[in-house]
């Protein structure tokens, strides 16, 4: 790991030593003489890493080690010196120095800090890296809607953001609320700090409890080690807690503790642990009609609840759909190194149409099969899922000039669209009722209904 290493020592024979030992390793090597020499060369200069001399007249080692890190908090910083003690490494550490060595200096030893100094700092910077890029990736600039109802969205999550007030993100699976709960962490004051996420649903409430508070070692079997949850590791952060209508009331109690005070106690603990951290809470379900039936907390909603953002499904933003379609199918082509130049009308038209019970996340996929599978540099229908071309089908039979127009009453006529568009519903999301009632706009009991006067059975679907 070539580096740019600055050394700072007034003994002539002791900085020549470092210098060329760093340079057979592969270095760039920049000296100093004295501490004034240093301080010029920081202020001018860029470097991987500062070794200097502990003792040096007028400006010393410690005045070195504070104008690295005024300069970059990031860089390491390895003191050296003829005079060593306990209590002199230790003072030294508490200042920020990655080190402490004793002259005369053992060259390997000298070798393995510049190493461990060198690939943390890179940890750090790669780190650091990654953060701007997330920060611009989740800008709210960078999500995809131009339509009315997303644009009420983004507005108020951005006003939003910057407070400390909790947040409560409600939309149906696969609109894209974790999309939001990043953007606005990123356009908080906590930026800096760590965004954590969890999704209630994914795990048994066991789990979910020491997940979420952490737990001590031995607290149950299985646990050899302390663990640390995610209230811990968002200290000073945002955590995203999604589906939280999923957790159970005993952890409900818990987390409404948390908010509450700021603090909690790992599972087999018995110390307070206090955090600073900003939640976004998401969720798909009923949280107010939850509420009625006693299996969410009224106390726990009011403190969740303070803003609420409800994403729009995509059928409620249609616009949207071609800039979405555009953006992924840019996205996929590069990812698969395939060269997709767009669409047929005929395939915008059934993507356009389409309910989507999936909302974005199903958009996406569909798109992804149509450019893996694509072979030819325009999308056409044929690359679409088959449950999209057939919904399209019954859709289009409608307006079919096809139709049995005299050849039969208009009752019966009525009957068999509906029957088909029912069927057509039902194949499509594979006998979900629920799915399939929200597709064809009717309540779930009155397609129950409907299914037993054609005797239609969801099973037949799976």
């Amino acid at each position: 790991m070539k580096a740019k290493i600055l050394v700072v020592d007034d003994e002539k024979n002791q900085r020549l030593l470092i210098a060329d030992f760093l340079s057979e390793k592969g270095h760039d090597v920049v000296l100093a003489e004295s501490g004034e020499m240093a301080l010029d060369l920081i202020k001018r200069h860029a470097f991987d890493l500062v070794i200097s001399d502990y003792k040096m007249k007028n400006i010393d080692g410690v005045d070195v080690l504070r104008a690295t890190k005024d300069r970059n908090p990031t860089v390491g910083v390895i003191l050296v010196s003829a005079f060593g003690s306990v209590e002199t490494a230790v003072e030294a550490m508490k200042l920020g120095a990655e080190d402490f060595l004793v002259k005369p200096i053992n060259l390997e030893h000298l070798a393995a800090c510049v190493q461990k100094s060198l690939e943390r700092y890179a940890l750090v910077r790669e780190n650091s890296d990654l953060k701007k890029t997330l920060a611009e990736r989740f800008r709210f600039a960078n999500i995809i809607g131009e339509s009315g109802t997303m644009q009420e969205v983004i507005n108020l999550a951005g006003r939003a953001a910057p407070s400390t007030a909790t947040i409560l993100v409600r939309g149906e699976s696969g609109t894209g609320k974790g999309i939001l709960a990043h953007a606005i962490h990123y356009a908080s004051n906590r930026a800096a700090g760590p965004f954590i996420e969890i999704n209630c649903a994914a795990l048994s409430p066991g789990l979910l409890e020491s997940e979420l508070f952490g737990h001590e070692k031995g607290a149950f079997t299985g646990a050899e080690q302390r663990h640390r949850g995610r209230f811990e590791m968002a200290h000073t952060g945002t955590l995203f807690i999604d589906e939280v209508g999923d957790i159970p009331l005993d952890i409900q109690v818990k987390l409404l503790n948390v908010i509450q005070s700021g603090s909690f106690i790992r599972v087999g603990g018995n110390s307070q642990i206090n955090v600073d951290v900003r939640i976004v809470a998401a969720t798909h379900r009923d949280l107010e009609n939850m509420m009625k039936t006693g299996s969410f907390r009224e106390d726990l909603y009011f403190r969740l609840n303070v803003v609420s953002l409800v994403m729009p499904p995509l059928r409620e933003r249609k616009s949207d759909i071609p800039l979405l379609i555009d953006f992924l199918i840019n996205k996929y082509a590069r990812q698969n190194t395939k060269i997709i130049t767009g669409l047929t009308r005929e395939a915008l038209d059934i993507l356009v149409n389409y309910h989507y019970p999936g909302n974005v996340r199903e958009l996406e996929n569909a798109i992804m099969r149509a450019v893996v599978l694509a072979r030819d540099a325009v999308l056409t229908p044929a690359d679409l899922p088959p449950t999209m071309r057939q919904i399209n089908d019954s859709t289009a039979s409608l307006d079919s000039p096809a139709m049995n127009v005299g050849r039969e009453p208009l009752p019966q006529m009525l009957e068999n669209l509906e029957k088909n568009a029912i069927t057509a519903a039902l194949r499509q999301t594979r006998g979900v009722q629920t799915q399939a009632a929200q597709l064809l706009g009717i309540n779930e009991r009155n397609l129950r209904y409907k299914m037993d006067k054609y005797s239609l059975s969801a099973e037949n679907f799976r």
